[in-house]
């Protein structure tokens, strides 16, 4: 019966020879069969060479700092009063796993050893090993706060597979397992993989004033992608935050923000934000730009309202950036008290135009001069309105004067024409009267007919005719 014993490389062992006597005379050990090779140790004979060899008990044999080469077939020889008995023993020798390495390619690597790939390539997975026999070789994978689970197993001392169209959800710890089948030993390598995408469109920039205090904050925004993009606002292709007119900087996610003190300077001024993601790296880096400038208004400078009426004064910024803040005033005792709205005054701004509606006006409080004032950091303006409030006029009255005028006008001609016992006759193409003589009138004369108005004092016997022809 052969008895099987495992060792390790590099670590020691021990051969028993099974049911020695205690009295036996002699123990001999030979690696392989007796008559085949020579004794490799002997209780009764000195120490060989080689040291790594020992008898325990004076019958077991102790091999330290085992090699691959130690292992085989083992015979243990004992000798008691001329009778020979014989053990046999199998050594095997396991080696490893050793070195155990894991390579994911294309991909790169962070300072902290973590490697990142690009989800749009296709990645090619590698784990090597040493060992002896050759191991079990099995790949699992952890995503972020989950269980880890085995996704494929193999005989060997590598293994590959490859990933297409990776996503977020590949993202964790893969691991790579070799475990000798001899000693149980394993072994295991692990990489944390990031799946990274740059942002799918470029930069988004603008401007728009502080809440608190009259600032420019300048925003830059670039979203889509992971991880969160690096963001850089320039003036003249030098770093902003370098410049005395920043105030504050801030960055959260896809999105910088600098704050810049107001000054009229920044009129004109071009400012730029360059975007840097990790997967862009030499390449054109992305960018977006910010023009800054002062208000420029128009207004309707002259409106009038009737008393008790309503009337709207309309201002428009026809340039801003960042976007104006408008306001009214007046500019009477109070030049700098804003208008607020309330009562009989109305303030609505949609967009960039501004309406003050006054209602029920006033020709004692509401006439004059009203101011729009636009501002932002880069400036003011101020455009004036001039508002005249008029008294209605009597329309009825007006209308009943002129009916009465036109009343006593027909009055005044009909007393003359019953005073002068007027003769109207038509003179025409066919015949008029001649009883009197006609005085040419007024009126308008044509080719074919003329009116003419004929006036006399006829004889009280004499008849009066008015034949008018056509």
């Amino acid at each position: 019966m052969r008895h099987v014993i495992v060792g390790e490389a590099g670590k020691s062992v021990v051969l028993v020879c099974r049911n020695v006597s205690e009295r036996a005379d002699e123990v001999d050990w030979f690696h392989g069969d007796p008559g085949a090779v020579p004794p490799l140790f002997s209780s009764n004979a000195t120490l060989p060479e080689d040291a790594r060899l020992s008898l325990v008990d004076n019958s077991s044999l102790h091999i330290s700092a085992l090699r691959l080469q130690d292992g085989g077939n083992y015979t243990c020889k004992e000798v008691l009063n001329e009778t020979v008995r014989e053990h046999r023993v199998q050594l095997l020798v396991a080696s490893g796993p050793s070195n155990v390495a894991v390579s994911i390619s294309p991909a790169a690597a962070l300072p902290n050893g973590t490697v990142y790939v690009d989800k749009h390539n296709a990645v090619m997975f590698s784990c090597t090993s040493n060992s002896h026999p050759e191991p079990t070789m099995g790949w699992t994978f952890q995503p972020p706060s989950s269980t880890p689970e085995m996704f494929t197993e193999v005989n060997g001392t590598s293994t590959v597979y490859t990933l297409q169209n990776l996503s977020l959800r590949f993202q964790g710890n893969y691991s790579c397992t070799a475990r000798n089948p001899l000693s149980g030993r394993s072994e295991t390598s692990t990489k944390e993989l990031l799946v990274y995408y740059p942002p799918p469109s470029v930069p988004r920039c603008w401007a728009q004033t502080a809440q608190v205090g009259l600032m420019l904050q300048l925003f830059c925004n670039w979203p889509g992608g992971y991880p969160h993009p690096v963001l850089r606002w320039t003036e003249e292709e030098r770093d902003l935050e370098n410049s005395s007119w920043v105030v504050n900087a801030t960055g959260t996610g896809d999105t910088h923000v600098e704050t810049l003190s107001s000054s009229r300077l920044l009129h004109g001024k071009e400012f730029k934000c360059v975007g840097i993601h990790i997967l862009k790296q030499g390449k054109a880096e992305p960018t977006c730009t910010v023009q800054i400038s002062a208000p420029l208004l128009a207004t309707e400078p002259l409106k009038t309202c009737f008393v008790g009426g309503t009337v709207s004064l309309t201002c428009q910024v026809m340039e801003s950036n960042p976007p104006a803040r408008i306001s009214w005033l007046r500019n009477v005792s109070q030049p700098e008290v804003e208008i607020q709205p309330g009562g009989r005054y109305l303030v609505t701004q949609e967009g960039s135009i501004s309406n003050l509606t006054i209602q029920n006006c006033s020709q004692n409080t509401d006439e004059g001069y009203y101011v729009c004032k636009a501002e932002n950091p880069a400036g003011l303006k101020e455009a004036y309105v001039s508002l005249t409030v008029k008294k209605p006029v009597n329309i009825v009255g007006v209308v009943g004067a002129v009916v009465v005028l036109l009343l006593l006008g027909v009055l005044v001609i009909s007393g003359i024409i019953l005073y002068y016992n007027p003769l109207l006759c038509l003179k025409g193409k066919r015949s008029w009267h001649p009883s009197a003589p006609c005085i040419p009138s007024a009126l308008p004369s044509h080719k074919a007919n003329r009116w003419e108005l004929c006036f006399s004092r006829p004889d009280p016997a004499q008849s009066f005719s008015f034949t008018p022809s056509l």
